[in-house]
């Protein structure tokens, strides 16, 4: 039996890294994880999602629709959330060969 790798299969039915509905697949899959990781927090703090909008200043249903990943929230939006999680922050941004590392 012959077995594929993740990219194989990805690259076979989403299409190749580069191709538009590639880089859309992989823009949602991030915003996804990003989600699950507010809710994770957002739980670890034994916070309910009205307690967390209350200290961002948003509506509970803006930080479900940001766990669920059913929005494009705004960045600032998405920095106050871990701030009001006391979360540390950290972002690799890529540059064709450079790396920069932004911490908040």
């Amino acid at each position: 039996m012959k077995t594929y790798s993740l990219e194989e299969v990805t690259d076979q039915y989403i299409g190749k890294r580069g191709t538009p509905k590639r880089e859309l697949f992989e823009q949602e899959l991030r915003l996804e994880l990003l989600g699950d990781a507010i809710k994770k927090a957002r739980k670890a703090k034994h916070m309910t999602q009205e307690q967390l909008g209350d200290l961002v200043g948003v509506q509970k249903s803006q930080i479900a629709k940001i766990e669920n990943s059913t929005t494009d929230a705004r960045f600032s939006t998405v920095l106050r959330v871990f701030e009001a999680l006391k979360a540390k922050v950290n972002f690799t941004v890529e540059l064709e060969d450079e790396k920069l590392m932004v911490t908040e």
